[in-house]
């Protein structure tokens, strides 16, 4: 059966605008893409230790037949929630099948009818979909702009206030100043929610997250980690009060009615979680790769080319949607797996490469690629 006709018609423009996408072949390209940051994914020891862990404790494929409300809550959510909300020095931790659930349950179920949200504009696409979900009113303030998002609570006394953010944004992989975020919230008593996924694994001395790397966390209403970045496994989790805990069981809907995930996925959450505790090599090549990465950038004076950044993600902003397709394209048949971002997800004559360090990532692919961009582009 064919699409409707304004389905096609939209197909057709993405096309002429050069937005058509299409699902990529898995490649064997040096990985400047991916968001698998300290490597996990590729962990044997994380595959081993999740099935050994199953067996030992003869936990079957038996317990994800419906909704954590009717008969998927097996224990190994219990024993996971337990650990995550130790390892990020929280009351509790409610798992997730993903950060997309995760931010749309919890934005559409907790700002109500009369209160204000006021978020970042370059949030993600699942935060503001969870707030255009929500009843609440909504603005969003120039990105980590202090100052304009002081003028929109000001204009709104005597609502309640929630204030969100990413520690780190996806787009770019800068963050903002939590600090002053902090300090901003507690003078208007506003509620702070804070998205960690791509900090998680990235920032800490376990990998915790920026909001504990910076000792802000017990400042912050609600934390948003997410497992399919630094954690390489699926699944996210929201990090809070008892009652922030309880709420979300009674309202958040993409809680309520998802088919919780099997043993296995959440005994993976519960092995990665163990490994970051232990595994210190793989987080400090990290950083010292994305250290390596900033120092070539600049001797090879593509610095102003690029958003700042002290993360895993690193953007370089070339004009033009074609241009920035093609700069992509010349990277990957040299072997470099790196992605652009194109107009309108970014305002039209900011499209962007997105550079993603691994920890796997050597000195001389860093400094290769760094290379032909200069020499692409120059």
């Amino acid at each position: 059966m064919k699409l409707p006709e304004n389905l096609n018609r939209k197909i057709e423009r993405y096309k002429q605008d050069n937005l058509f996408r299409k699902l990529p072949a898995f490649n064997n390209l040096i990985d400047f893409s991916s968001n698998d940051y300290i490597g996990f994914s590729k962990s044997e020891s994380i595959f081993k230790h999740t099935h050994a862990y199953l067996v030992e404790n003869e936990i079957f494929q038996n317990g994800a037949t419906g909704s954590r409300l009717i008969s998927g809550n097996h224990s190994l959510y219990q024993i996971a929630e337990s650990f995550i909300a130790e390892f990020h020095e929280a009351e509790t931790a409610l798992i997730f099948n993903s950060g997309y659930n995760a931010n749309l349950g919890f934005f559409s179920a907790v700002p109500q009818e009369n209160d204000v949200v006021l978020y970042d504009e370059l949030c993600h696409a699942s935060i503001k979909d969870g707030i255009a979900m929500s009843r609440a009113q909504s603005h969003h303030y120039v990105h980590n702009d202090i100052e304009d998002l002081e003028k929109y609570i000001l204009k709104y006394p005597r609502a309640t206030i929630y204030i969100v953010t990413e520690t780190v944004f996806s787009t770019d992989g800068d963050s903002p100043n939590l600090e002053e975020l902090v300090q901003l919230s507690e003078k208007y008593n506003c509620y702070l929610i804070v998205d960690e996924a791509h900090a998680l694994g990235v920032f800490g001395e376990k990998g915790e997250g920026m909001a504990q790397y910076l000792k802000l966390h017990h400042k912050i209403f609600a934390r948003i980690v997410s497992f399919g970045k630094g954690l390489g496994c699926q699944g996210a989790a929201i990090l809070g009060s008892v009652d922030l805990r309880e709420y979300l069981v009674n309202f958040a809907r993409s809680f309520i009615y998802t088919t919780a995930l099997s043993p296995h996925a959440v005994a993976t959450i519960f092995m990665a979680y163990q490994q970051l505790e232990v595994e210190k090599k793989s987080i400090e090549k990290l950083r010292q790769n994305i250290v390596f990465f900033n120092q070539q950038k600049n001797l090879l004076g593509l610095k102003p080319m690029f958003v700042h950044s002290k993360s895993a993600i690193h953007s370089a902003i070339v004009p033009g949607n074609r241009k920035i397709k093609e700069l992509s394209e010349q990277l990957q048949d040299k072997g470099f797996d790196v992605q652009s971002i194109l107009s309108p997800i970014v305002p039209d004559g900011q499209e962007r490469l997105r550079f993603s360090v691994h920890s796997y990532n050597s000195q001389e692919e860093i400094n290769k690629v760094l290379e032909l961009v200069r020499d692409f582009v120059f």
